[in-house]
């Protein structure tokens, strides 16, 4: 019996879990590390392995992306692709082809500059291609949604859900015409695999 209301609970525990990620209630998407302890508990982490691999079967899983120091509260959590979408796929999400574009250009500007560029930098690479009223109202949105980040002195960087969402090291192979070789893929001059952490950007 106590077994069974222990299997229960847990259920429940999955299905807020899965209520708390998959449902919109901010402006941004997921719920922050502190949301889900207060719902699920301590021990909300392992929770979350439970549904990342329920949501694997669906071709999901559950992200984790930093926000401040390392295990902070304020530490986001949300739902995305298992891989890379096709373009038909992204279009489907609510994508236009343009705005994908234009977050590539200002991405790879930004990567370009170190990590962070001026705002009125990164708008006049997009003017050469876009009519400058879309380019305000869509980096807006860019921010908004977490994919660029804004300082009070006008810089751009790359925004949380950029690195949860773009795999940064594919994106600069491609703009250079090439792919990138992983850390793990590596060589020694001797011919031995060398191990690397890879970066997260």
């Amino acid at each position: 019996m106590a077994e069974e209301r222990e299997i229960l609970e847990l259920r429940e525990k999955l299905a807020r879990a899965a209520q708390l990620l998959l449902f919109k209630h901010h402006i941004q998407p997921g719920a922050k590390a502190w949301e889900l302890k207060r719902a699920l508990g301590r021990e909300y982490r392992e929770i979350l392995k439970l549904l990342d691999a329920e949501l694997g079967k669906l071709g999901l899983m559950v992200k984790h992306v930093s926000e401040g120091e390392k295990g902070s509260e304020s530490d986001r959590y949300f739902v995305t692709l298992r891989g890379h979408p096709k373009l038909t796929e992204a279009r489907t999400f609510g994508w236009r082809i343009d705005d994908m574009a234009m977050l590539t250009v200002a991405l790879s500007h930004i990567l370009a500059k170190g990590g962070k560029a001026q705002l009125k930098e990164v708008e006049r690479v997009l003017e050469e291609k876009f009519p400058r009223w879309r380019i305000e109202a869509t980096i807006d949105r860019f921010i908004r949604r977490g994919y660029l980040s804004e300082d009070d002195e006008g810089l751009l960087y790359i925004g949380w859900r950029t690195r949860a969402e773009i795999d940064q090291r594919a994106l600069l192979g491609l703009l250079l015409g090439k792919e990138v070789e992983k850390p793990s893929e590596m060589k020694s001059e001797s011919g031995a695999d060398t191990k690397g952490e890879e970066t997260k950007g």
